[in-house]
This record gives structure tokens, C-alpha cells and sequence, in this order.
């Protein structure tokens, strides 16, 4: 009996120290293979930042052009209805008596009001048209804009590659756990490990999908600007051109239908660009929590890739 005791306490010194070598050796790989799985994920997300963060600075450079043009467009609606009233003012004047005659006495007060509101009107045409122009301009650039920014929207999504990547990294953390496990039984020092999943171990609750939801939804809603200020670029010009404005022709040619019809371009306009700046403001946010969505990614990644290094 003390014979067969004392061959298993012999066996168990040979045996017992063949199974630590194996589950220390068992952590090693598991360890290398969370440095393969795991390093360089925080530099794909770093791309991806760079751009939400551009982005987000063009979309909101849309927005304040989309806001510009609508202010201008309600500060033209104002000086043109100077100019109709200046025009029927003029008309009236123009009504009440011969002009060429006034002209001719020249220091009578109905010609001297004539030419004073001539003069109105024409410097109130001026700046209704150059206010124009600059809505078209500023309409200009917000379609530039959300062009630009569906266009970086729509590349700046996560691929298959990263998410496999992640994966891959999730499925060495949880063989790590298991082979820190059997070495700490063995008295196998774990602190490496340790360290290695309380870094990493955050991968296993990340949800990268939220990355393209927010990317779509700025890539829509830029579309959605860039159609809309196209369209108000457009109606804005020929809102702007003379064969609706009439600035030249007599006061008296000047019917309240065409009036009508400038004035309801005119509001077109400015609606337009107010949807642009409102697509432009909704796709500025998306971009903001898309980088708020990447951080959050970012960060697990960037400490996880720190104590792996």
C-alpha cells in the first residue's frame, strides 16, 4: 500500500508540472493572439473621425450659407415692396399732370416729388437686385456644400473588414479569459492578461453599426439640401432676371400680375432655401453623432491598443 502512495506522489512531480507548462503555454498563444486580433482597429476609426469631423464642418458651413440666403430673401421680400409702392407712387404722380410740362417749370413740387421717388425707386431696384444675387450666391454655396457632404457621407461608413476585425478580436479576448482561467489554477502569472482584457474587453459590447446609421442619415439628408438649393438656386436667378423683375420698363407697364408673379417666385425661393438650410442643419447633426459614435468605439480601441504595445 505505501508502495502504490508513493508511486502517484512520484507520478503527480513528473506529471503535474507537464500540465502547467501546457496551460502556460496555452496563454502565451492566447495572448498573441489577441495582439494579431486586436492591434490597429483604433486606426481605421481614426480615418473615420478625420472625416466626420470634416464633414461636420462643411455641413454646417451649408447651413450658415442656407440661413444667409434665407435672410436675404426675407430682407428683398421688404425692399420689394418698397419698390411696388414707390412705383404706384409714381404712376399716381405721373397721372396727376404732364410731366414734360412740369419738367419745363422744373422748381414745381409735384415734378420735384416725381423725380425724388424716381430716384427711390431705382436705388430700391438696385439693391432688390444685388440682394438677389447674393440669395443666388449663398444658395449657391449651400447646394455645394450638401453635394460635398452626401458625397463624404456616403464613403465614410465602416466596412465588412473592420467589423470582422472587431469580431475576431472579440473571439480572442473570450479564449484569453478561458486559458487566464486554467493558468491561475496553475499559478501561471496572469497579470498580462488581466490587463490585456480589462483594455479589450470593452470590444464586446461596442456597436459599430450606429457608425452607418448616422453616416446615412447625413447622406440622405445632404441630398435632400443639395436638391432643394439646387432648386432654389435656380429659381432664385431667374427670380433675379429682368424678364420678371421689368426694373426697366415704364411704371405704367408694370401690371400687379407681374408683381404678383415676382413676388410669389420670390417666396419660393426663400422656402427653398429654407428647407436647404434645415437639411443642412439635420445632416451637421448626424455628422455630430457620428463622431460622437466613433469616439465611443475609438476609445475602447485606443486602450486596448495601448497595453497591447
Amino acid at each position: 500500500m505505501r508502495v502504490l502512495q508513493k508511486l502517484g506522489i512520484f507520478l503527480l512531480t513528473i506529471i503535474a508540472p507537464v500540465f502547467v507548462c501546457a496551460d502556460e503555454a496555452d496563454l502565451v498563444a492566447a495572448l498573441q493572439k489577441t495582439y494579431s486580433a486586436c492591434v490597429g482597429i483604433d486606426e481605421s476609426l481614426a480615418d473615420l473621425k478625420k472625416m466626420a469631423g470634416i464633414n461636420t464642418a462643411i455641413t454646417g458651413v451649408g447651413t450658415g450659407l442656407g440661413a444667409g440666403a434665407t435672410i436675404v430673401g426675407i430682407v428683398k421680400n421688404k425692399k420689394d415692396e418698397l419698390r411696388k409702392d414707390l412705383n404706384k407712387k409714381l404712376l399716381d404722380l405721373k397721372n396727376m399732370s404732364d410731366k414734360e410740362f412740369l419738367k419745363f417749370l422744373g422748381d414745381i413740387s409735384v415734378y420735384k416729388e416725381y423725380t425724388e421717388t424716381l430716384e427711390k425707386l431705382e436705388q430700391a431696384n438696385k439693391q432688390s437686385k444685388n440682394l438677389g444675387n447674393w440669395r443666388t450666391g449663398l444658395l449657391a454655396g449651400n447646394t455645394a456644400t450638401n453635394i460635398a457632404g452626401a458625397i463624404i457621407a456616403g464613403k465614410n461608413t465602416t466596412d465588412g473588414d473592420l467589423q470582422n476585425q472587431i469580431d475576431n478580436c472579440k473571439v480572442a479576448i473570450s479564449e484569453l479569459r478561458r486559458a487566464r482561467g486554467r493558468a491561475r489554477i496553475d499559478g501561471v502569472d496572469v497579470g498580462e492578461a488581466n490587463a490585456i482584457i480589462s483594455a479589450c474587453e470593452g470590444f464586446e459590447t461596442v456597436d459599430i453599426s450606429k457608425i452607418n446609421t448616422r453616416a446615412k442619415g447625413a447622406m440622405v439628408s445632404s441630398i435632400v439640401g443639395a436638391t432643394t438649393g439646387l432648386s432654389g438656386t435656380i429659381t432664385s436667378a431667374v427670380t433675379n432676371s429682368e424678364s420678371v423683375r421689368k426694373d426697366n420698363v415704364e411704371p405704367e407697364n408694370k401690371t400687379d400680375a407681374d408683381w404678383n408673379h415676382e413676388k410669389s417666385m420670390n417666396s419660393v425661393a426663400n422656402v427653398l432655401a429654407g428647407a436647404s438650410t434645415v437639411a443642412s442643419g439635420v445632416a451637421t447633426v448626424f455628422n455630430a453623432t457620428q463622431i460622437s459614435a466613433i469616439k465611443k468605439v475609438a476609445e475602447v480601441a485606443t486602450k486596448c491598443t495601448e497595453v497591447l504595445k
